[in-house]
């Protein structure tokens, strides 16, 4: 990542509350064509969250602490706020003395902004605006939140409208946190109650529009995109339901990093 910083625009998708499981199976389905044509073979990482709700979760993403391989060894990260003593930075790992993750990218030139989805991202004081708070611009409304059923269109739709007014050459650093994947996802089908069925119904609905962001971000630069989801969710499994809780269902994440880059 960091031979890629002043050259590349940077995309930060997450999938709130998707598990791994469900993400799989999508893609195993061909749900999720636009995620899909940018996943190897075998589909996505299996990864462990930092986080086991969202507002952990994001701390740690923006200063560094992306998801962990599921995986015994030594990890190196992509990005890193500095601080002594630490082992899984590298040669390649961007590493900065800001503290987080926006504030590195604005002090080399790029224009940081963040698409609100879940209660964490809605700027409504005080919890709401801390995390948009690390951005120059941030953005929300209810259409973007967890009760609409248009939200993925609404949010994309934001993005895309940012990204139009933003100067050729101006690096951007864009950040959404995705709120269709989070509880109530039985919007998205006929059923009365939340389960890894809806949670898919609301993810194929995101990777319709999700699609058009890679698009349009493509054409304007290559764009280095990580996706993943912030923690998981749990249905019942061992009569555990929700998040903010220690089960495999809520650590275990999907996560991808790639390139997005106009062959035409």
């Amino acid at each position: 990542m960091k031979e890629l910083i002043g050259t590349h625009d940077i995309l930060f998708i997450t999938l709130d509350s998707l598990r791994y499981d469900v993400a799989q199976q999508a893609h195993e389905m061909g749900l999720t064509p636009a995620i899909s044509h940018y996943l190897p073979p075998e589909g996505w990482q299996l990864r462990h969250s930092p986080g086991s709700f969202t507002y952990p979760a994001h701390q740690a993403f923006f200063t560094g602490f992306l998801p962990s391989p599921a995986e015994a060894g030594h990890h190196t990260r992509l990005f890193a706020a500095s601080f002594s003593g630490s082992k899984t930075t590298h040669s390649e790992t961007f590493t900065f003395k800001e503290s987080d993750l926006p504030a590195a990218l604005k002090a080399r030139g790029y224009r940081t902004v963040c698409i609100g989805g879940v209660g964490f991202f809605n700027l409504r004081p005080p919890l709401g605006t801390l995390l948009p708070a690390l951005f120059e611009e941030a953005f929300w409304n209810p259409s973007m939140g967890v009760s609409s059923r248009t939200s993925s269109e609404k949010q994309v739709s934001k993005a895309l409208n940012v990204l139009a007014k933003q100067p050729d050459e101006q690096p951007v650093m864009l950040f959404i946190n995705i709120s269709a994947t989070h509880t109530p996802t039985h919007i998205y089908s006929d059923a009365k109650q939340d389960s890894p069925e809806t949670q898919q119904a609301a993810l194929a609905y995101a990777d319709t529009h999700i699609g058009k962001l890679f698009v349009a971000m493509a054409k304007r630069r290559p764009t280095f995109c990580i996706v993943c989801a912030d923690h998981g969710e749990a249905f019942g499994e061992e009569g555990f339901f929700g998040h903010r809780i220690a089960h495999r269902t809520v650590w275990e994440v999907p996560y991808a990093q790639f390139i997005l880059q106009d062959t035409q």
